[in-house]
């Protein structure tokens, strides 16, 4: 919920000239976290008066920081995407940092993308205290604490237009890996935002101890039963009867910190042995106190990290839709196809599940176990896309690593390659692509002996490639190619029963808690145009906001969905796929003109990627004049 903000601490202005200008202290006038990074930031001598010189790296340097932190990634997409579908409808953006405070990831409102990317607050850019002083991400990373940081107590005066809160992610063994932070406009309260990036965080860092712990014992207890297999539920690790990790939750029920982690003893914390939470599931704390919960076997936590390490698409996906009977099938039948080496193509609208379908695809498949690999050929920059997937030798061009790369494709040599959006792949790269299809055999840019190839291949995408073919954006030899068996994902307005899937979802989602029927219909009813990504956003925001064991109502529901337009409505007629691409195409080139030919701002208005604006007008023959 979005409100006018109040102002917190009415002197703000007043501390700031006392701060800034006459080198005063204005103690209780500003948060005392404020207070501490505003002269962590000076000595750092960072300049307040100045915009702080960020500058975004380049797209290979923000591929290599994203490759590097792809754990990360995996753990926090439910929750930015989560997020990132709230922000839409609130105006904030969900931002996923590193441990440094280079931002991996920024997703949410189009309108304040553009706005924040005024003060670089963008993918690619680092926003730790150093760089920028006082902010959410920096000061959550300096602190080692969840924080909020409004308007004028950013450090820089350019910064204020932000409402920013932000709390650190920490890995089973109490490291920083990286910060969650939500931000808006500092004319807007984000009341919940707080506490959505902690209850955020609390998932991501759970999520965590699902592949195992190496040779530990891992407790998961609370003194309440019906926490227990949530994100509340305390986890902590043995090994060799010494505490080496723990969750928030694991370390609140001893009061202990994670420093604490590596020193800390079992006996010291527990009264019973561990064999009575195995044999009875409970045991008793050193002050008398019972603990509920089960304990994950060593031999297990090896098992689950043998698995974790083949692929992450062998771990359970938190937003998977349960597959009905029907989809069941149709998954059966695709996999005999893929394993008889045949291609399979999903079609879909965006949020129908393709991504989902490929895993589990890949899980069922002989592949199995073997490498899952996914491009989305709209995400890759334009300019690089042809050596990120085919690979480049050393000194292939300017830029390139100097050991070279092997490529995407090669990468998925004995698994599965899985194209996502293949509809945009750039047309002047669809031959050579279609000849790595037929041939199994690549050639790295910059020479090099040809490589054979041998994976499964699953293409994805939203579009009509028939239409596609006509317009001459797709070559239709490569359809043949990839279209031996295609895959239709109904989106969910089609569903069967939309009643008993949203019932199902809700029972892995809502964690005891429960909705109420006329809160069912609404959900039931709703058309979900996003289709099953957007639903399952709706019910993990419903679940944040409410209390374990509550009763879940309309009036808890956003607004989107209480609106008296859910009553019968007309739906508008859906458009072809050729004029939709027609007015894609007249919006881009009006942003372009209001932006003065400026494609980065162009591309920040409409929400896109430049290389996309590129790539698009690029293809339409009006734009080259």
């Amino acid at each position: 919920m979005a409100r006018t903000i109040p102002t917190p601490f009415p002197d703000l202005a007043q501390a700031r000239r006392s701060f800034f200008e006459q080198g005063g202290a204005p103690v209780g006038q500003v948060p005392n976290a404020i207070l501490q990074s505003w002269r962590r930031s000076r000595s750092l001598g960072v300049a307040a008066d100045r915009r702080p010189s960020i500058e975004p790296v380049g797209d290979l340097r923000l591929r290599e920081l994203r490759e590097r932190h792809e754990r990360l990634w995996q753990r926090a997409r439910a929750e930015v995407e989560m997020l990132a579908s709230d922000g839409a409808t609130t105006g904030s953006i969900a931002i996923l940092t590193d441990a440094e405070g280079w931002i991996l990831d920024a997703e949410g409102s189009t309108g304040f993308l553009d706005k924040a990317g005024r003060v670089a607050l963008m993918p690619g850019a680092c926003w730790n205290e150093a760089r920028v002083g006082t902010n959410a991400i920096g000061t959550a990373i300096a602190d080692g604490r969840a924080v909020e940081v409004r308007g004028g107590e950013h450090y820089a005066a350019a910064n204020r237009i932000l409402n920013c809160a932000a709390a650190p992610i920490f890995d089973p063994y109490g490291q920083l890996v990286g910060v969650l932070d939500i931000s808006g406009d500092a004319s807007i309260a984000q009341v919940h935002a707080l506490g959505l990036a902690r209850l955020a965080v609390a998932n991501i860092e759970h999520r965590y101890f699902d592949e195992g712990l190496p040779d530990c014992d891992l407790l998961r207890v609370h003194r309440d039963r019906a926490l227990l297999g949530s994100a509340r539920e305390g986890l902590l690790a043995f090994r060799g009867g010494r505490l080496v990790a723990a969750n928030r939750a694991g370390l609140a029920l001893f009061g202990l910190e994670r420093g604490e982690l590596g020193r800390a003893s079992y006996e010291s914390l527990f009264a019973d042995a561990m064999t009575r939470l195995r044999d009875d599931g409970v045991l008793l704390d050193r002050s008398g106190r019972a603990l509920f919960g089960h304990v994950d076997e060593p031999t297990r936590a090896r098992r689950a990290r043998a698995q974790s390490a083949i692929t992450v698409s062998n771990a359970s996906d938190p937003d998977a839709p349960i597959f009905d009977a029907a989809q069941s099938a149709e998954l059966q039948r695709a996999t005999r196809v893929l394993d008889a080496g045949i291609a399979v193509l999903l079609q879909g609208e965006t949020g129908s599940g393709k991504d989902v379908f490929a895993r589990e695809l890949h899980r069922r498949s002989a592949r199995a176990g073997k490498p899952f690999v996914a491009v989305n050929c709209a995400a890759l920059p334009e300019g690089l896309i042809e050596a990120e997937l085919f690979g480049y030798e050393s000194g292939a061009f300017t830029g390139a690593r100097k050991q070279g790369s092997p490529g995407l494709l090669r990468q998925a040599d004995g698994g599965v390659l899985f194209l996502d959006e293949i509809g945009d792949m750039p047309l002047a790269l669809q031959p050579r692509l279609l000849r790595v299809l037929q041939e199994r055999e690549l050639s790295p840019l910059g020479g090099g002996k040809p490589v054979k190839l041998d994976f499964a291949l699953v293409c994805a995408t939203h579009r009509s490639l028939g239409d596609a073919i006509g317009d001459g954006r797709f070559r239709a030899d490569l359809y043949y190619r990839i279209s031996d068996h295609v895959v239709r994902l109904a989106p969910l307005r089609e569903h069967a029963d939309a009643r008993a899937l949203v019932q199902a979802l809700w029972a892995r989602i809502g964690a005891g808690r429960r909705l109420s029927p006329a809160a069912l219909d609404v959900l039931s009813g709703y058309d979900w145009p996003g289709n099953t990504r957007q639903l399952v956003a709706c019910l993990r925001t419903l679940a944040a906001l409410s209390d374990p064991g509550c009763d879940v109502g309309t009036e808890a529901l956003p607004a989107y969905l209480r609106q008296p337009s859910q009553e019968a409505k007309p739906t508008a007629p859906r458009l072809p796929e050729a004029e939709l691409g027609e007015l894609e195409l007249a919006a881009m080139r009006t942003a372009l003109e209001a932006s003065n030919g400026n494609v980065a701002r162009a591309a920040r208005r409409l929400g896109i990627s430049r290389s996309t604006l590129y790539r698009r007008l690029g293809s339409d023959p009006r734009a080259r004049h």
